[in-house]
């Protein structure tokens, strides 16, 4: 599929492309990656999916901590273009990307420490004497980050996903072989770590080497920093808070439950995160950029563009819903072994967190238009909804309480979202009314998936 110079063709036909190629990559990268858990599921033992989830738990951690929003930054800035701010945005990058390596190295130290004097609860998945060396050498991959190529970032500006998708393809299976050649020959959490950094290391590398564009430079423009400052300090606190929120499940439930269950239910996110990402994806990738450039040359109507984009995500994520919310226990049982048979009933719980998914593209819209103080606002409303939810749901329901508080904490902000759209005239009743008709299409097919499977 080959891709058409962005200044040639309209934002209709761009969209769309890119729409196309943002679909492409994520179907190609979660059949990897699905591929993957399937085989290594078989190979190693569920714990060590839950340690690994807490050590890219800390990375991720680390990463939006120091967020400045820096590819927004570029999709969104008149100088998104200019060599001179690219040139500054990646000093930035590869400066905090050698900061995240050091940060890691440090609270892998003190977890080691923790572990030894006795102060981390002993049955939790915190307590695995693996985790700090895990944290260790997976925070490699944060330093090859920092290297990436600001041309990724002008391609989705472009919406010109083309050649970013292939690049993102080909780190992934490197990446993968990696982890089975290692596990061939030893069936150990290191082989997950080993894929981890690798496919880092493949994305920069294949960044600078095969996209289009002015090679980066070490360079600083005074001005560019500035601006990359003033936008970056909503996005700095927006980030953290995004930590939270996408984090919150893991990060308490490890305290709450061992590692072998934690692996459990990380087999439940990744199938019921297959819809979550890639409608994320797609609003990050498409319609941020999208919204932008309507934003910025005033041509197409703002709220019929988003409207146009919402439906779509909308009508995906109610369906995706309706399907798991009845059919996520089999789902389970055909991909995976009797070990994992306990994931099914909490990816059904987990599918209702689907429903406010579409309200994320007003996060978005807010932020083209720059006003990145609302979009930190909202996240931090489902921020103090997860903390309050899961701690509340297993203090008295345990488990199950937990996990029914993690899907309805992302409904959290819900009214504070429609109240702005209200208030922005970003709003149609009528068209959020239509979404349930995919939500009951996909209840009567995961029903119907159901009661097949069970005879």
């Amino acid at each position: 599929m080959a891709e058409i110079p962005s200044g040639t063709v309209s934002l209709k036909r761009r969209v769309i492309g890119a729409s196309a190629w943002s679909l492409l990559a994520f179907g190609i990268n979660y059949a990897l990656r699905l591929g993957s858990s399937l085989i290594m599921t078989r190979l190693l033992v569920p714990k060590m999916f839950g340690v690994m989830a807490i050590a890219m738990m800390v990375m991720t951690g680390l990463a939006m901590f120091s967020d400045m929003g820096l590819r927004q930054n570029i999709v969104q800035s008149k100088r998104g273009g200019d060599p001179d701010y690219l040139n500054t945005v990646w000093v930035v990058q590869v400066i905090r990307g050698a900061l995240l390596w050091a940060l890691a190295l440090v609270i892998s130290v003190l977890v080691y420490v923790a572990n030894k004097i006795g102060i981390v609860p002993p049955a939790s998945v915190y307590a695995d004497p693996e985790l700090p060396y895990v944290i260790a050498l997976v925070s490699i991959s944060a330093l090859f980050g920092g290297f990436q190529s600001t041309k990724f970032s002008e391609a989705s500006r472009q919406l010109s996903l083309g050649r970013v998708t292939q690049i993102r393809i080909a780190a992934q299976v490197i990446g993968l072989v990696t982890m089975l050649a290692w596990v061939w020959y030893d069936r150990s959490i290191w082989a997950l770590v080993a894929g981890a950094i690798v496919t880092s290391a493949a994305t920069s590398l294949l960044s600078h080497a095969w996209l289009s564009g002015a090679a980066n430079r070490w360079f600083v423009d005074r001005s560019a920093l500035h601006e990359i400052i003033h936008f970056g300090k909503w996005m700095f606190i927006s980030s953290i808070l995004g930590f939270l929120i996408n984090n919150a499940d893991r990060m308490l439930l490890g305290g709450y439950i061992d590692s072998a269950t934690l692996g459990i239910y990380v087999i439940a996110y990744t199938i019921y995160s297959a819809i979550l990402q890639v409608l994320n994806k797609f609003i990050a990738d498409v319609s941020y950029s999208a919204l932008s450039e309507v934003h910025r040359d005033r041509v197409h109507d703002l709220k019929r563009t988003y409207y146009r984009m919402h439906t779509v995500i909308g009508s995906v994520a109610y369906f995706g819903c309706g399907i798991l919310m009845f059919a996520g226990q089999n789902v389970i049982d055909i991909l995976y072994d009797h070990r994992y048979s306990q994931a099914g009933w909490m990816l059904e719980v987990l599918s209702i967190a689907l429903l406010p998914v579409p309200y994320g593209l007003v996060y978005y819209a807010f932020l083209a238009i720059g006003l990145p103080r609302l979009f930190t606002q909202m996240i931090a409303v489902e921020v103090l909804g997860a903390f309050i939810f899961i701690p509340a749901g297993f203090h008295f329901y345990g488990l199950t309480g937990a996990v029914w508080g993690i899907a309805l904490s992302y409904s959290a902000g819900l009214p504070a979202v429609i109240y702005l759209q209200i208030k922005h005239k970003l709003f149609d009743f009528w068209k959020e009314a239509l979404l349930l008709l995919p939500l009951a299409g996909g209840m009567i097919l995961g029903k119907a998936i159901s009661l097949f499977l069970a005879h």
